[in-house]
């Protein structure tokens, strides 16, 4: 790939991004409904957290994360589904990490967006093979967190099976080595920061970690090391 290329995706990513999560941040959390809470539970409120503080992380997120897929992508055909992405997980994660709650609400229109992205992708250049990954990458990817969740409900949320259905999808159309590095290193990585954090007395064995985040950034590093880390396993 030229690296004007890379150049003009990055700023393409970062224009596009930042603004665009900026806005749509907090009008969001300004109208999305508050989950059914057990007994005894409580959290803080999504139209609470609809500030200018949450405009500016919202958006200096978002546009970090569209400049480096810009970077790593290029002008590829699956680079505006990437953006959708990054836009929406910008929100997502400043949302986890405030409240410990991924809002499906958000979430399931992602798959849709991101979906039709894929498709759009595969009619522009042909590569109907990584469409078919990326639709076995998201199957198995909300599999082997619903099956996470399962086992150990109070360590996974459910909004963590929802969300990691959907980064799976978008790293599957990238590779088997972007999905496995990007998907289960964001899991390992938020575990190894729960660990540390009991460890630390920061937070005791009975509070969630919010995953989300480190899923997220996960995937980014998916994206960024995937395709060297299969490289070297290949031999």
């Amino acid at each position: 790939m030229p690296a004007e290329n890379a150049l003009l995706a990055a700023g393409i990513g970062a224009v596009v991004c930042g603004p665009t999560a900026y806005v749509l941040g907090p009008w969001l959390m300004r109208r999305i409904p508050e989950p059914v809470l057990d007994e005894g539970e409580t959290k803080t409120s999504y139209a609470s957290l609809a500030g200018r503080r949450a405009a500016y992380w919202c958006g200096g997120l978002a546009a970090g994360a569209g400049a480096l897929l810009g970077w790593l992508l290029g002008l590829d055909a699956v680079l505006p589904a990437w953006l959708v992405l990054a836009v929406a997980g910008a929100v997502l994660g400043y949302i986890d990490a405030r409240t410990r709650y991924l809002p499906s609400v958000i979430i399931w229109p992602t798959y849709l967006v991101v979906a039709v992205g894929l498709l759009g992708a595969a009619l522009a250049t042909g590569e109907w093979g990584s469409l078919r990954r990326a639709a076995i990458a998201g199957v198995i990817g909300f599999g082997v967190f619903y099956v996470l969740w399962f086992a150990f409900p109070r360590g996974v949320g459910f909004g963590d099976v929802r969300l990691s259905g959907l980064l799976g999808l978008a790293l599957g159309w990238l590779g088997w080595g972007q999905f496995v590095s990007g998907l289960y290193g964001g899991f390992f990585l938020g575990a190894v920061v729960g660990i540390a954090l009991i460890v630390g007395r920061v937070m005791t064995r009975k509070q969630m970690v919010p995953f989300g985040p480190f899923m997220l950034v996960g995937a980014l590093g998916g994206v960024l090391l995937g395709m060297p880390l299969e490289r070297l396993y290949a031999g």
